[in-house]
């Protein structure tokens, strides 16, 4: 993917931490914290990227919103009987990797402090690549398979916020 680990992106430390465990929650996911410095468990590209431990989604403070996002959107697109068996990589399917970029820009609205805009920016200037360029205008213009990927997966629409319980 080719990052720059200090890229100016928002950050886990730039959002509210427990309003990122209630969205992951709402798909049967967990958040947790690894504290500053040490290595993420389950991350694919190292650094501060998230990581993926079966239905556990691992972060630090400098983490990337947007690969938080896009490493539980791959489990979420994932049948829950295949969430066990994660470790590390997700998949290796091109229509689940572009639902899963699809469906991080969706959740990006439900982040305060992140937003979809924001969601774009960020995957570009992480190096994010698609046809048209931008995540934007991918997401606009070239998306209609991810978007038919995530309704004959169930994933859409999307969970109400307000309808979740609260444990």
């Amino acid at each position: 993917m080719g990052f720059e680990a200090d890229a100016p992106v928002v950050r886990l430390r730039d959002i509210s931490f427990e309003q990122a465990r209630q969205l992951l929650g709402l798909f049967d996911l967990e958040l947790h914290a690894v504290p500053d410095g040490e290595a993420i468990p389950g991350s694919y590209w190292g650094e501060c990227e998230a990581g993926l431990i079966g239905t556990r989604v691992y972060a630090r403070a400098d983490t990337p919103v947007h690969s938080l996002l896009h490493e539980a959107c791959h489990l979420i697109v994932l049948p829950p009987e295949k969430r066990a068996a994660v470790h590390t990589d997700a998949s290796d399917s091109v229509p689940e990797e572009d639902a899963t970029c699809y469906l991080q820009l969706l959740l990006a609205d439900r982040i305060t402090g992140f937003g979809f805009a924001r969601a774009c920016a960020d995957m570009d200037a992480w190096g994010y690549s698609f046809r048209l360029g931008s995540a934007r205008a991918w997401f606009e213009q070239d998306a209609e398979d991810a978007r038919s990927f995530l309704y004959e997966r169930g994933v859409l629409p999307l969970p109400d916020p307000a309808e979740a319980s609260v444990d």
